[in-house]
């Protein structure tokens, strides 16, 4: 049986692709180490952690705040934050794909209660091994046939209850994914499957003796052992053949110690491959309940987040992904969600406009909205081509062939290289993986050098991103920069500015308008300034406003 929620022919592939014994453990449905994921995610403020991520990802999660939208996500389940996180970091580029998994997650947040005791039945299965004792090597065939016998009679009873939700609730779902799951389901696991199932495993239990052939190798050694099923026989034929002679025979004497061993070695070899194949047979169980968690564990995160985004008031919407090659996006009230679960207002939202853009520069007054607008577009791409419901009220996007984002950083406190040296080894890293289709997000690029010569170096790696079709997103203060973009007018280019009234009131809105020599720093100089100075001790105001 195959799970298929998450893509319509194919299992989940989650990257990072990492080894983690922690996350392995919980994906097998160990939750003793849950207080250890914990406190590991504690130790990262953003829960997000550059041993756990690959670089160009750690950065991404860095620059978009991703961390506060997987704990929103997660809701205090260190399971569903690791899905949350895999998932949201391995974009769809199909827009079919894209839709196929929006259609199951509207049947998610439509019914939300069935999903969770469904989710509930498969972490229900995922332990049922320690219910009955661990697994452990070298195991005896005997005792592993009566462990697998007694897991896979807890999975058959996990199984009837999944055929029950499917037959009560299939009705309920819409999507292409449920409606083949819930047949599949119904069609697998019928009545009279399910009644073989306990009939085998009744069997198995060998309460009338184990019933075993072999051939004679060279040297009498015994080969090609085989285990039977017990004739069934009416009380007659029982009678008749209890009456009959047994034909040949040999009974162990009670104190013939290497008799009994020898019978127990022979009865052991006969039993290992049947207890082999019933131990996978239940293995096999076990990692179709582990997949249908960690895909229904997706789908609980997005409804987790969507819960959050209502209780504030913010509008959420699904996207209309178009192919890669159509460049386009377009929103109304796009807003950063990750923004929104730090405030208890609503965060304002912005209209884009960028259908055939393939370079939008945004520039405009500090402290105006620019680089929270620019979370906004990374985060809303990903949630789309995630197949999630994006923070806007309406938007149609091109999918994209990877996010990436080069921000501004502090200054290297190992000394051992510049802001500048760093910013250029940053964006070496970025060229080295970023292929045509791909969106990058800048976000004050190159000001820890001079204008000129900062404008100079952004200028040539914009236009080779834009050569190799890349799309580019530029937040930037070095007018240099912009006006040389402005001054040669192309239909590929679409120039935003935030909005600063007369008395210098930043709206956080931004609008289709060319750069400004000016970001109007100076208001930030005296909110700073002479904010301080008013609070001050009279001298010291004096001295402040003596000093602008």
């Amino acid at each position: 049986m195959k799970v298929h929620l998450l893509h319509a022919d194919r299992d989940l592939q989650l990257k990072p692709a990492l080894h983690d014994p922690i996350f392995d453990a919980m994906l097998g449905g160990d939750l003793r180490d849950r207080s250890l994921i914990r406190r590991s995610l504690e130790h990262t403020p953003t829960g997000v952690s550059e041993r756990e991520l690959p670089a160009l990802d750690a950065t991404l999660a860095q620059d978009l705040e991703l961390g506060t939208l997987w704990t929103a996500m997660a809701d205090d389940d260190p399971f569903v934050f690791e899905i949350a996180k895999r998932v949201l970091l391995s974009p769809l580029t199909s827009p079919e794909e894209i839709r196929y998994r929006q259609d199951v997650l509207a049947d998610v947040i439509a019914q939300p209660a069935t999903v969770r005791e469904i989710y509930d039945l498969a972490l229900e299965a995922l332990t049922n091994d320690r219910k009955v004792g661990g697994l452990w090597n070298n195991m005896g065939a005997e005792r592993l046939l009566h462990w697998a016998v007694q897991v896979l009679s807890l999975h058959v009873d996990v199984l009837r209850r999944l055929r029950a939700h499917a037959e009560t609730h299939a009705e309920q779902f819409h999507s292409e994914g449920f409606i083949r799951f819930f047949a599949m389901v119904k069609a697998e696991l019928d009545d009279s499957y399910l009644a073989l199932l306990d009939q085998h495993l009744r069997e198995l239990q060998f309460k009338h003796g184990v019933l075993l052939s072999a051939e004679l190798d060279e040297g009498n050694k015994s080969r090609r052992y085989m285990v039977h099923k017990q004739p069934e026989l009416r009380w007659t034929e029982r009678l008749s053949q209890a009456l009959r002679p047994r034909g040949y025979g040999f009974t162990i004497p009670p104190r013939d110690d290497n008799g009994f061993r020898a019978l127990e070695e022979i009865r052991s070899t006969g039993l290992s491959h049947t207890a082999t194949a019933l131990a996978q047979s239940a293995d096999h169980v076990k990692s179709f309940f582990a997949m249908l968690r960690v895909e229904l564990a997706f789908y609980l995160a997005a409804v987790n987040l969507r819960n959050r985004l209502d209780e504030r008031g913010q509008p959420v919407c699904f996207p209309d992904p178009l192919p890669a090659d159509q460049v386009s996006i377009a929103a109304e009230d796009l807003y950063d969600p990750s923004l929104t679960l730090h405030l208890q207002t609503p965060a304002v939202g912005n209209d884009l406009r960028a259908d055939g853009k393939q370079l939008v520069i945004v520039t405009g007054a500090n402290q105006g909205g620019k680089s929270t607008f620019l979370r906004s577009v990374g985060v809303a791409q990903l949630m789309m081509q995630a197949g999630m419901f994006v923070a806007a009220t309406r938007m149609h996007a091109n999918v994209c062939d990877g996010v990436f984002t080069h921000y501004k950083r502090e200054e290297d406190t190992t000394m051992q290289s510049g802001k500048l040296d760093e910013e250029l080894a940053r964006m070496s890293a970025i060229a080295d993986q970023i292929a045509p289709g791909a969106l990058l997000l800048c976000n004050e690029s190159f000001a820890a050098t001079n204008e000129r010569e900062g404008s100079e170096i952004a200028r040539q790696i914009v236009r080779a991103m834009l050569d190799k079709h890349i799309k580019v997103f530029f937040v930037t203060h070095m007018y240099d920069f912009a006006h040389a973009f402005a001054s040669s007018p192309s239909d590929t280019t679409l120039f935003l500015r935030a909005e600063r009234q007369a008395d210098g009131t930043r709206t956080y809105k931004l609008s289709e308008q060319p750069p400004l020599p000016t970001s109007f720093g100076k208001d930030t100089y005296e909110r700073i300034f002479t904010t301080a100075a008013s609070v001050g001790p009279p001298a010291a105001r004096r001295r402040n406003t003596d000093h602008d």
